[in-house]
């Protein structure tokens, strides 16, 4: 685990900190990886997280959440004391039983998901898995098989064109 203090700083409406430079190259030898995202857990002042160090306009950042801080809108300029380390558990999400069963139920849904970018795939599972009631499961997987059919929006977007 590194230790650290520094200012929390924002960039457009996100809180961040930078790294220091001798703990990000320590992170980027304990991943054994400097490009990508890098999964990331520790504390801020005390309050355990998990995260992903992002780099953005050139530079690596921590980004901060409620979550991870309470208010940490109200809070930038202030000293924060952050923990942090390379996290190497698996953070891979199950896709929800019953967007398996939409989709070997709907061979060409199926074939779409398995062509649309990875980090979409991610994005529907993600969205599908963590709704609360199985009546919004049912909702919105139905929606999804609409979207990669290319029938309705879902997630923001309108339904899934594909690229000839």
């Amino acid at each position: 685990m590194y230790v650290f203090e520094t200012r929390l700083e924002m960039i457009g409406i996100n809180p961040f900190v930078f790294i220091p430079v001798d703990i990000l190259d320590s992170l980027f030898r304990d991943a054994q990886k400097d490009k990508g995202k890098i999964p990331v857990s520790g504390t801020v002042n005390g309050k355990s997280y998990v995260q992903t160090l992002i780099r953005y306009s050139g530079e690596w950042r921590l980004y901060i959440n409620n979550l991870m801080l309470p208010d940490a809108k109200k809070k930038i300029g202030e000293r924060v004391k952050v923990k942090i380390r390379f996290d190497s558990t698996d953070r891979t999400i199950q896709p929800h039983p019953q967007l398996v069963q939409a989709l070997n139920k709907n061979k060409e849904a199926k074939k779409v998901f398995e062509t649309i970018p990875p980090s979409l795939q991610k994005e529907i599972v993600r969205y599908i898995s963590f709704l609360k009631t199985e009546a919004s499961v049912t909702e919105n997987v139905n929606k999804a098989i609409g979207f990669l059919l290319g029938k309705n929006r879902f997630i923001g977007r309108d339904g899934w064109q594909r690229k000839s």
